[in-house]
């Protein structure tokens, strides 16, 4: 999937992921896309309810062989 931006936040963990998710979001137009690669396991319950409560899309949400989440979120 094609994406407007990439937010690298390995090694954070909770709440920093979300905040620097979140100040990416603000930036970027509706529509736009933004991908985040995480390594807090704890992030993927996180950006799931940042998700839900703030109306973007959860488009997908992925773990890899690294130990790493890859979240693909669409800006509302």
């Amino acid at each position: 999937m094609n994406f407007n931006r990439e937010l690298d936040v390995r090694g954070l963990h909770c709440p920093l992921p979300i905040l620097r998710a979140k100040k990416a979001l603000a930036e970027m137009d509706a529509g736009h896309v933004l991908k985040v690669v995480a390594t807090d396991p704890g992030s993927v319950r996180d950006f799931q309810a940042f998700c839900k409560q703030t109306g973007h899309e959860l488009v997908s949400n992925t773990a890899t062989d690294a130990r790493e989440f890859e979240f693909v979120i669409r800006h509302r």
